[in-house]
């Protein structure tokens, strides 16, 4: 596969409204594939570092990825660049090259391993996620009681239970609020700090329905702010404000030292 087709590939995922070019280094290295630049736009793989090209692909799928990500931020990426929204970008881009044909889903190519992911499904992730709800019944139960001897129900988790009640928290709202076990028990953390049962049960539907995490979490929070993604020029905006204001509390701050010295004098 050359870098031209390769880009052609690219470019059949996902338009992009800014170009980009893609390089092969002609090397082998042990310690990356690739990467992108954001500046020259430039996506740069390790071809020699790949047997076949379904390896290859994701790569310069990845990479991609975070061209999107940031032609979205308005060319730039953030401080930490496999956020849950590049993320999400990059689960789309693989889910429709797998729909395609482009790439192939090789999770699905091995029987030993197709039985060991049903079996962290069932025996620790749905296990897990059901002992969380009974543990939440149980601490209702246990409150009840605090209550009913004149106890602090948050004294008896510190001291007797030893348990934080953030926690403790967690699986009483994991049981009021009926999640699916079957999500496990950090996508029931996030499930549960979802306030509006409606968007809750959207965003649990969509775990269930094999939606990666980051995507649904996306999803959720542009849902909630109903507010779109800042541009480059509003960031720097809101920066220069920042700035501004900092300089006229120093200034402020150096005006009463020159005062303080001048009486001190």
């Amino acid at each position: 596969m050359t870098s031209d087709q390769l880009k052609s590939t690219l470019l059949s995922l996902a338009n992009s409204p800014v170009d980009f070019s893609i390089a092969f280094s002609g090397k082998r290295i042990k310690r990356i594939n690739g990467f992108y630049t954001v500046e020259t736009r430039t996506i740069l793989i390790h071809d020699r570092n790949f047997t076949d090209d379904n390896l290859l692909l994701y790569t310069a799928i990845h990479e991609y990825a975070h061209h999107l990500h940031a032609v979205i931020l308005g060319g730039t990426l953030p401080a930490h660049p496999h956020s849950p929204e590049f993320m999400a970008i990059l689960h789309r881009l693989i889910t429709i090259a797998e729909d395609k044909g482009i790439y192939r889903n090789v999770f699905n190519d091995s029987p030993e391993l197709i039985r060991l992911s049903e079996k962290i499904r069932n025996d620790f992730l749905t296990r897990n996620g059901t002992l969380l709800k009974e543990l939440g019944a149980t601490l209702i139960r246990a409150s009840e009681i605090c209550v009913s001897i004149g106890g602090r129900f948050e004294d008896y988790l510190d001291r007797v239970l030893r348990i934080p009640r953030v926690a403790a928290n967690l699986a009483i709202n994991a049981y009021n609020m009926d999640l699916n076990p079957a999500v496990g028990p950090d996508n029931m953390r996030f499930l549960a700090g979802i306030k509006q049962r409606e968007k809750r049960e959207e965003a649990e539907a969509a775990l269930l329905e094999g939606e990666s995490p980051a995507t649904v979490r996306v999803h959720t929070k542009k849902s909630e702010s109903l507010k779109p993604e800042q541009t480059k020029q509003e960031r720097l905006i809101q920066e220069k404000a920042r700035i501004a204001l900092s300089i006229e509390k120093l200034q402020k701050r150096l005006d009463e030292i020159d005062q303080e010295l001048a009486f001190d004098a």
